[in-house]
């Protein structure tokens, strides 16, 4: 689609909402290109308005949309950009209609955490008419309005209950078993890269010391750790048994309300690794089969089996720890039918947390490569809409959302949980309630200062690279990470 921008540079919103109404269409900025349509997207203002005008066009049809906002609500920059965005993306909307036969379920709602908007809107409105505002201004869908809010109320929640100097704690290890046809996420498989295990290892103990003695610099009280990946528990066991002694002994970790290690692989999972853990101070196991079917388990590459997953649980249950459970809605050969059927083998395990994915359908991943066959928008509608409606009657309730880009059926990732088994981590990551210092491969720092603002500092992405900033005892770029850290946190003070 060729795209023109007049009177604004919001190229990224354009784009956005563009690929939602529109996912087989990619950006052309080049009007001398012929494409088979074309947008034109303009902001004009007039005395009292910002006016936002979309014309889109496909052969003879035309179509336009028009939005506008006060311009006595652009009261600042933050606040002039959110609404500018909004009112170009509606008007798009409202342009695209006539040409889109099955609008997307969010509307013109495209952003990855459409629950800070749902919280704002409560905040200042209420709940009735802050879904009245999803629905009648963004158009989003009422189930996923009511999905948003009920993600929102949790993270307001939590919200109360989040102390200035309060961190979440995140350690990334960018191993896994295989390689999933689905993933497109910067993880190595441990049978082609076991021979950096050992560095990556060493030099992640290196990076929780430095955050130990910053942490207990700056008084900081860690109240959430989540070691994720990959897949944590793909670590030999020694290494594995290092790592949670090391984060044990060096962080202070009287403050916690949660600890979580993601086990994803039910192959990796066993009762000499739980124990460790469980010695550990760990209260949550996540388990992911993601599905219960042995033919789209293997279409998505994974070795494990429906049998080795019933397994895993139960050794996890055995130990006494928490279980969270993950399936993925939109996998290769899935149907509806065969998707409940995993719903429903996963809620017999009594998990108190469960997440809901939509198959995002990367560039980068085998499934697109390979052109795999998938189920269709309507099979991922049916299978939400299943899922939603099973967990509502087994007690849950959703507590955090998110979207991705290229999520089949333009669907949501939704965590539930039962009364009181909220995650922390997912939800303070994800709402920005509180800084998350991010350590291991690929790990994101988010710095959150109290007037709002984020800063994010990136570990590098592979385990190479991450080993060389850990080098010669530990590297300019490592100790420019914490001092960064320490003059974020301390200018917030």
């Amino acid at each position: 689609m060729v795209l023109q921008l007049i009177g604004h540079e919001y190229k990224y919103a354009v784009e956005q909402i563009m690929l939602s109404l529109f996912p087989s269409e990619r950006p052309v900025y080049d009007s001398s290109v012929i494409e088979a349509m074309s947008a034109t997207t303009t902001l004009k203002y007039t005395e009292y308005y910002a006016n936002a005008t979309t014309v889109i066009q496909r052969g003879n049809d035309v179509s336009r949309g028009i939005t506008r906002v006060r311009r006595s609500a652009l009261t600042d920059e933050i606040a002039k950009d959110r609404n500018l965005q909004r009112i170009i993306k509606q008007s798009f909307f409202q342009a695209a209609a006539c040409f889109v036969e099955t609008p997307p379920v969010w509307g013109s709602l495209t952003g990855i955490r459409p629950a800070q908007i749902a919280a704002a809107l409560l905040s200042g409105k209420g709940y009735a008419a802050a879904r009245k505002f999803l629905t009648q201004e963004y158009k989003v869908a009422s189930e996923q309005a009511e999905l948003c809010l009920e993600a929102a109320l949790a993270a307001l929640t939590l919200k109360r209950s989040v102390e200035p100097g309060d961190i979440a704690f995140y350690v990334g290890i960018p191993f896994c078993p295989s390689r999933c046809a689905y993933c497109s996420f910067v993880s190595n498989s441990v049978e082609k890269s076991f021979g950096m295990i050992e560095s990556f290892s060493k030099a992640l103990l290196r990076e929780i010391d430095l955050a130990a003695k910053l942490i207990k610099a700056l008084k900081l009280r860690v109240i959430s750790v989540y070691v994720g990946g990959g897949t944590p528990t793909a670590l030999p066991i020694d290494d594995f048994e290092a790592l949670l002694r090391t984060l044990k002994d060096s962080i202070d970790l009287s403050s916690i309300r949660e600890y979580t290690v993601e086990a994803g692989r039910p192959d990796t999972i066993t009762g000499q690794k739980l124990n460790i853990m469980r010695r550990s101070g760990v209260k949550r196991v996540c388990v992911n089969p993601q599905s219960m079917s042995r033919k789209v388990l293997e279409a998505i590459g994974r070795k494990h089996t429906p049998e080795d997953a019933a397994h895993a649980v139960r050794l996890v249950r055995q130990s006494g720890m928490a279980l969270n459970m993950d399936v993925i809605a939109g996998l290769p050969y899935d149907t509806p039918r065969g998707f409940g059927k995993t719903l429903d083998t996963v809620l017999d395990f009594s998990p108190e947390n469960l997440t809901v994915h939509t198959l995002s359908l990367k560039k980068g991943s085998r499934i697109m490569l390979e052109n795999t066959a998938k189920p269709s928008g309507a099979d991922v509608a049916a299978m939400h809409k299943y899922a939603s409606q099973r967990l509502r009657e087994y007690g849950f309730s959703p507590y955090y959302l998110y979207k991705q880009k290229f999520a089949s059926g333009g669907y949501e990732n939704v965590g539930w949980c039962l009364p009181g088994h909220e995650g922390i981590y997912n939800i303070c990551m994800m709402e920005e309630l509180c800084t998350v210092l991010g350590l291991g491969g690929g790990a994101v720092t988010k710095l959150v200062s109290p007037g709002g603002r984020i800063e994010r500092i990136f570990n590098a992405k592979y385990p190479r690279e991450y080993i060389m900033d850990s080098d010669d005892s530990l590297s300019d770029k490592m100790m420019n990470k914490y001092d960064r850290i320490r003059n974020t946190i301390q200018q917030g003070e």
